[in-house]
């Protein structure tokens, strides 16, 4: 069995700003030498995962879907589980058969196990609004601007896991995985300004003030919380020496990666990758009723 951390990238070929459905999206600023500048970005992207010794799936390019280059969020997956996503925008709509296609492939070779369909109506935007906490042994899920609050529940009941709901207020981070993330060392990197109080709230109840590294708005603009962590390797966008400072000072190495063409449409290396060897430590299985 290969012990490899497993990322599902997305090849760029067809990736643009074409349509807004987020204030850092402007189709106008697009140009060719964007496009081109996005899949020198990607390769990066994916040859600093490989440099840690990760392997990488890779899904062909669709023209008319741009955003596919954001896998994350696609489907929540842990021990194997699937949980597809839907997406709340039109134009990512057809972003769901696509990953449907692909997860069904990933499952004839063995490397998923099952996947689940969400409920009529529900909609859950994937590992962005779902993100699993190995230190804590539950899910922080976003909700609000994407994601349903109603699909907490359905989380929680399809993987047996607890799941903490997290509101999300800000049009500029609008899933959970814009402005939080939790760390190898039980750390939790987060944007405060993104969340409602009663948020905050959860946030500071489970995550002890010294593991509580606060991005402020110019290191959250950059998209350096959007990142892949591996072991005590942070896989980012550039960051500002400020965040830098703070990562180091908690035993982090940083690998930065000029991911300025796809912070044009509102993602970075989490965005633009989903892990999908994910698995939970042995824990009770929940089964307790919403």
């Amino acid at each position: 069995m290969d012990a490899r951390p497993r990322f599902l990238m997305t090849d760029p070929s067809a990736f643009e700003v074409s349509y807004r459905i987020n204030p850092w999206m402007d189709p106008a600023a697009w140009t060719a030498a964007c496009a081109d500048r996005a899949k020198a970005a990607s390769a990066d992207l994916r040859h600093a995962l490989q440099d840690l010794g990760a392997h990488v799936e890779t899904v062909e390019a669709v023209r008319g879907l741009p955003d596919l280059v954001f896998p994350a969020n696609a489907a929540v997956v842990l021990d194997g589980k699937v949980l597809l996503a839907r997406f709340r925008h039109p134009e990512r709509q057809g972003e769901e058969t696509v990953f449907r296609a692909v997860f069904a492939r990933l499952k004839a070779r063995g490397l998923i196990s099952e996947v689940v369909d969400l409920p009529e109506g529900m909609l859950q935007e994937g590992a962005g609004d779902a993100i699993w906490d190995a230190q804590r042994g539950h899910f922080w899920a976003g909700f609000g601007p994407r994601s349903n609050r109603a699909s907490l529940g359905v989380i929680r009941r399809t993987f047996g896991q607890e799941v903490v709901g997290l509101e999300l207020v800000s049009d500029r981070f609008y899933h959970l995985d814009t402005c939080f993330c939790p760390l190898s060392g039980g750390q939790v990197l987060y944007h405060p300004e993104a969340f409602t109080p009663d948020a905050l709230a959860a946030i500071r109840e489970r995550v002890a003030p010294a593991d509580r590294i606060e991005a402020d708005a110019a290191e959250a603009a950059a998209f350096c919380v959007n990142a892949v962590n591996l072991a005590d390797t942070l896989v980012m966008a550039e960051a500002p020496a400020s965040l830098r400072a703070k990562l180091k000072a908690q035993g982090y190495r940083l690998v930065e990666v000029d991911l300025a063409p796809f912070i044009r449409s509102g993602g970075a290396a989490y965005c633009m990758t989903l892990r999908l060897d994910r698995a939970s430590a042995a824990r009770p299985v929940i089964l307790a009723a919403e």
